[in-house]
């Protein structure tokens, strides 16, 4: 099908993506901008994924005081040029982190973060909260399904971002790799610090 130019550099403003992907994506999609849009996103968290083994040895602190000064957090968001360190989305992504984990309050970056004693430890107590009528295997899944709840809430990639409204829903796993894909680089959430007034 013959997609009008247009179309693609509309699909362009929208997305950030090339104007031969956004052409690609249109096509694919028989003209659905939508879908061309979940076309270009689907691409671009592969790549993303791809990009995850370069080094990200560049990038920025960012910092966020609440309004009433009782909470700071310090965070560093790692990507692989100084040029995209220096990009408006890439700055306004760091932003929004340390917005996030000021409101939500994560204790590690990833999964990989936690220590095993503490995992083992919520495990053990999960176990021991877990239905004992039910069978050993039923039991076993619930705290399973317990375990992960946890996970997403004190690890930052897992959570939502608070801005649910703003950012649809999406994990903050999901938007590292959404603005991994814009700019084409490994973005990396390295640390951070959260500090409370008399927390």
């Amino acid at each position: 099908m013959t997609v009008a130019a247009g179309d693609v550099k509309a699909l362009r403003d929208r997305t950030g993506a090339g104007m031969m992907e956004c052409k690609r994506a249109l096509e694919e999609a028989s003209g659905d901008t939508d879908q061309a849009v979940e076309i270009l996103r689907v691409k671009g968290q592969a790549k993303a994924a791809k990009r995850g083994e370069r080094e990200a040895a560049e990038g920025a602190i960012s910092s966020y005081v609440h309004s009433n000064n009782r909470i700071g957090v310090i965070v560093e968001v790692n990507c692989e040029t100084d040029f995209v360190a220096r990009n408006d989305e890439f700055l306004q992504f760091a932003r929004d982190i340390a917005l996030h984990i000021a409101a939500a309050a994560p204790r590690w970056v990833s999964e990989e973060d936690v220590p095993p004693e503490e995992l083992e430890e919520e495990r053990r107590v999960l176990a021991q909260q877990a239905d004992s009528s039910k069978p050993p295997e039923v039991q076993e899944k619930m705290t399973e399904g317990r375990l992960r709840k946890w996970l997403e809430e004190v690890v930052l990639l897992k959570q939502q971002h608070v801005n649910a409204d703003r950012h649809e829903g999406r994990t903050i796993e999901q938007l590292r790799t959404d603005i991994s894909a814009k700019t084409g680089e490994n973005v990396v959430i390295r640390r951070f610090a959260r500090f409370q007034v008399g927390g």
